[in-house]
């Protein structure tokens, strides 16, 4: 071989690599996100930056076709057929009803769990090292940390005996938290007063019917209408003079008292490495659903004030954030 076509053959190898780069940098893709919460908000924007730091740029590469149900399944169910006629290469699924939904509609199409309380008890995934499927992404423990935040309101509220829990029995793992919850609470001597919500309307009630069984304060389970109505939430525990625990920090930012679990920030942040890697090549069967690793609790410090309530210091010691 000549040294001129020894020349041209290094260069045509060198120049492969950056050929296939330059492909990969043009070609735009198209990913859909679906949630039951009425609109965007930290979470989202994570996810979005999660993306742009990993080379993501919507209007360059990138497409995110997000879609906010705000309730009702008929809508939910609706939306993500939208996305799958258009069609998406991999759709983030904002809460465990989203990713119920969109597998029950694909079994091709990749789904990332943004959360989910146990993917293995409700189905989605085989294990959580080998999910085996074309769902992975992240568990948030919710079931698992109800027993935690029973011991905190006991500790805010002295003699805590008769407990309101609010929850839907569509989450897909519903039946589990209400058992681990009863059983967190019965091993404290404390009696559930649990309520079915279905609806706005639904809530309202179950505080009426607490007021008149004396319960002293009010847990939420995991459920997607309990968070799109987290105002009403709020507003009717401080009317009924109920301390509050939720399972995020947004009640509490709506005037709930109290919240502990997973940081889901971080979760989103997290989840756009999964939709990363499948976009580049990666089955949602081999990618290991993972577990949270940030947890915090906040506290709204004027709601317990309105309330007469006095934290304890041991407990604001071990607060995250302090509502003022």
């Amino acid at each position: 071989m000549t040294r001129g076509a020894v020349i041209l053959l290094t260069l045509a190898l060198l120049a492969a690599p950056l050929s296939a780069d330059a492909q990969q940098a043009d070609r735009v893709v198209r990913i859909g996100y679906v949630t039951e919460r009425p609109g965007p908000g930290p979470r989202e924007e994570a996810f979005r930056q999660a993306l742009r730091d990993l080379g993501y740029v919507p209007g360059r590469n990138l497409i995110i076709e997000e879609r906010y149900s705000a309730g009702g399944s008929d809508r939910l169910r609706a939306l993500i057929a939208e996305l799958i006629r258009l069609p998406v290469e991999v759709i983030l699924a904002g809460g465990p009803t989203v990713t119920r939904a969109a597998r029950e509609r694909t079994k091709t199409i990749p789904i990332v769990m943004a959360q989910d309380s146990d993917p293995v008890a409700s189905g989605f995934v085989d294990t959580l090292a080998r999910p085996g499927g074309n769902v992975t992404g992240l568990s948030i423990l919710s079931t698992e940390l109800n027993g935690k935040r029973i011991q905190l309101l006991r500790e805010v509220v002295p003699g805590l005996s008769r407990l309101l829990v609010l929850g839907s029995s569509n989450e897909p793992d519903h039946a589990r938290a209400l058992r681990e919850t009863e059983q967190a609470a019965s091993a404290l001597g404390i009696q559930i007063l649990y309520r079915e919500v279905r609806g706005a309307g639904d809530i309202e009630e179950a505080f009426r019917v607490a007021r008149g069984e004396r319960a002293e304060a009010v847990l939420a389970l995991l459920s997607a209408i309990l968070g799109i109505q987290r105002a009403q939430v709020g507003a009717l525990a401080m009317r009924s003079r109920l301390p509050g625990m939720w399972y995020n920090r947004e009640a509490v930012e709506a005037g709930v008292l109290m919240a502990y679990g997973v940081n889901l920030t971080d979760l989103f942040r997290r989840a756009a490495k999964y939709v990363d890697k499948i976009l580049k090549g990666a089955k949602p069967a081999d990618l290991p659903v993972e577990q949270p690793t940030k947890f915090e609790l906040v506290i709204n410090l004027k709601t317990a004030k309105a309330l007469g309530l006095t934290i304890p210091p041991s407990v604001l010691a071990r607060a995250d954030e302090v509502i003022e």
